[in-house]
């Protein structure tokens, strides 16, 4: 299929237009599975659990080592959990 952004939407036959919405339903079904996989952790708690460390040490972690996995506004801390374990990873090679 050589199709262009110029070409015309009357120049498409049924199978090409049917082989675009697959491809488009493909690409946004494998979106929505890796945001429904997503976990995260919460607060210092989540850190220490995750991590099993002391609060002293998670507090060390989420200011240094995790400060790109975690979203936070007030006093709520949220951690992406597989970020986190990737960028601890790096850490401590």
């Amino acid at each position: 299929m050589n199709l262009k952004d110029e070409t015309p939407i009357v120049m498409i036959n049924v199978g090409e237009l049917k082989e675009i919405i697959r491809k488009t339903a493909k690409n946004e079904d494998n979106k929505n599975k890796k945001a429904v996989n997503k976990q995260f952790v919460y607060g210092l708690e989540g850190i220490r659990k995750l991590f099993n460390v002391s609060h002293a040490t998670a507090q060390r972690y989420k200011n240094t080592l995790l400060k790109e996995a975690i979203s936070q506004q007030g006093r709520k801390i949220i951690v992406d959990v597989e970020k986190a374990l990737d960028l601890f990873a790096k850490n401590n090679l």
